[in-house]
């Protein structure tokens, strides 16, 4: 066909052939790059965070999302030159933890991109724990958080949750529902490895915590364990009081730094509450 074209005419088609390939190589080429990046953002394949260079931290609130909660601590990790932020849970924060983990999900993503760090460290309080943890299993975080520090999350549940559902089931929401021992969202996130890979995993905790029945509940398997009587002895820290206790602001700074968390004792007690 094209033998039977004038050479011009030939030429001519023949450029404009080779002009619409080269249109659709460069727009493929686009695709697979945007597909690559967003890959890498959500977590598939990709390597986990460098652990050498900490960048910015999210801290997320507990049952009911109160943002306040988290303040004190933010502006301590401010003040020690971190870029710190609270992620605003959706609703009121009872709704369903999984889609606080969307949310979460997409603060991360939203961190990077604004500061240009490879990774976020992550701030669980209470429920936020568990919030985080859904996020590293199911929603990338593998690869974008490089720490995730607990502070008085029920990992297994609390009795408080199972007494509200059972007692008065109209105030106890969702999350409230997900909370309580042996539920199926705890039930599958504990089935197996309770720390996966990617971010180091420190689990802090107070012996005299009442929200969380038992207190032990906060213990995760796999993550550095730093029970808050096991650095000050004295320590009445309670539940309420975790993100703002000067102890625990310490122990939060020293587990998000550049070294990688070590397990700590009494004789750093008053080294971590100045």
């Amino acid at each position: 066909m094209l033998s039977s074209l004038a050479p011009a005419r030939r030429r001519l088609l023949l450029g404009v052939l080779a002009l619409l390939v080269a249109g659709v190589v460069a727009v493929v080429a686009v695709l697979l790059v945007r597909r690559d990046g967003d890959r890498a953002l959500a977590g598939a394949d990709a390597p986990p965070a460098p652990q050498e260079k900490p960048g910015p931290v999210l801290l997320v609130p507990g049952y009911g999302g109160a943002e306040e909660s988290l303040r004190a601590l933010a502006s301590r990790l401010r003040a020690a030159g971190r870029d710190a932020t609270v992620v605003p849970l959706p609703g009121d924060g009872t709704g369903d933890l999984r889609v606080q983990s969307r949310v979460l999900g997409a603060a991360a993503r939203a961190a990077v991109l604004r500061t240009g760090a490879a990774s976020v460290d992550v701030v669980g309080y209470s429920a936020g724990g568990v919030v985080a943890r859904l996020w590293v299993r199911d929603g990338g975080g593998r690869s974008l958080a490089r720490r995730v520090v607990t502070l008085g999350s029920p990992h297994h549940g609390t009795e408080l949750a199972a007494l509200a559902g059972s007692f008065a089931p109209d105030r106890c929401p969702q999350a409230c529902q997900q909370l309580a021992p042996g539920s199926d969202l705890l039930r599958r996130l504990n089935t197996g490895d309770e720390t996966p890979e990617g971010p180091r995993w420190v689990s802090v905790w107070s012996t005299v915590d009442e929200v969380i029945s038992p207190p032990e509940s906060s213990r995760l398997e796999g993550a550095l364990d730093v029970r808050v009587q096991g650095v000050c002895a004295g320590s009445r820290v309670e539940h309420g009081q975790l993100p703002t206790d000067p102890t625990v602001q310490g122990i939060v700074l020293a587990s998000l730094g550049a070294a990688a968390p070590a397990a700590l004792s009494t004789s750093d007690c008053a080294r971590l509450s100045s």
